[in-house]
């Protein structure tokens, strides 16, 4: 099977490039630019250039793919953009007969409009797919493990020994790394007769941020804490590698996090009926900070 996965550079596909190969997939992976091509190739990819915005060259390039790994990024400088790249992507499917699409939502789908331009636009992308004729299915992480190996979260952890992350300690989180996520991804990839299907996914456990900081604490054999990190302190750290209005964006959805009377669920307590249909090992916090314990210590 022919597969072609877009955004293969970034944390949260890159990973799909061998969850699909090892389930013997030819696998194409696209990049804004040749730089990336070694990179892609050493993960067993054939490397692609392309850019989602171009509808031709989208056309082309998915002709003979079988499935499509579908993201949209969630950098972007103007988040409505994003549902014309889904659409580029969705309108060369059907021209060229792609027989499934995987979208990775790369963030629970909100039940209707937020006023938050990243979050709604994915419920416009939502409607596209239903009313387009492509099969697909849709993976809905919560949050990634990978976001604690940012800036905000790394430096705190080096220098105070406390995991900082701007959600209330309270919230619980159902934290997911992006290699389970990419082999969900690849799992679905392989199933057509799960077209029509969202499945929310998430880590096996429900984590507030004490629990997290335990975990932390496992993974780094050394004591750490849970620090709430105010969403203004995190939008400026955003802004030193993000796009002011990508970063302004999602600071806002933070700071909406500490006027709600009900934190939004990031975790399905119902995984394991997921993992039924996409059977994939997941990775427990402690082990996957473990793995990463370089960057955390220094």
């Amino acid at each position: 099977m022919k597969v072609l996965i877009f955004g293969a550079t970034g944390s949260q596909q890159f990973n799909v490039i061998g969850a699909a190969k090892r389930k013997g997939a030819e696998v194409l992976a696209t990049t804004h630019s040749q730089t990336n091509f070694p990179r892609l190739t050493k993960a067993g990819a054939t490397p692609v250039l392309a850019d989602m915005a171009d509808a031709n060259r989208i056309i082309e390039i998915t002709k003979g793919v079988d499935a499509i790994s579908f993201l949209i990024p969630a950098s972007l400088p103007n988040p409505a953009d994003g549902l014309q790249y889904a659409r580029n992507v969705i309108d060369a499917a059907r021209i060229n007969h792609v027989k499934l699409i995987v979208w990775n939502t790369s963030g629970y789908l909100s039940p209707s409009k937020t006023g938050i331009p990243s979050e709604d636009v994915r419920l416009d992308v939502k409607e596209y797919f239903a009313q387009s004729g492509v099969p697909y299915s849709i993976i809905e992480p919560p949050l990634y493990a990978e976001n604690l190996l940012a800036p905000y979260t790394v430096n705190y952890v080096q220098n105070q020994r406390k995991v900082a992350y701007p959600t209330p300690e309270q919230m619980p989180i159902g934290w997911i790394c992006s290699e389970d996520v990419g082999a969900l991804v690849a799992e679905a990839l392989f199933k057509p007769e799960l077209a029509g299907q969202s499945f929310q996914v998430s880590g096996l456990d429900n984590l507030n941020g004490t629990e997290l900081a335990e975990r932390f604490s496992i993974g780094l054999g050394e004591k750490i804490t849970y620090y709430a990190l105010p969403p203004k302190e995190f939008g400026d750290i955003l802004r030193t590698f993000m796009h002011d209005e990508a970063a302004t964006g999602i600071q806002q959805y933070y700071q909406s996090l500490a006027t709600v009377s009900e934190y939004p669920s990031k975790y399905n307590p119902n995984m394991r009926e997921v993992l039924e249909k996409l059977p994939v090992k997941m990775t427990p916090m402690e082990d996957w900070v473990k793995a990463n314990r370089y960057i955390f210590l220094k």
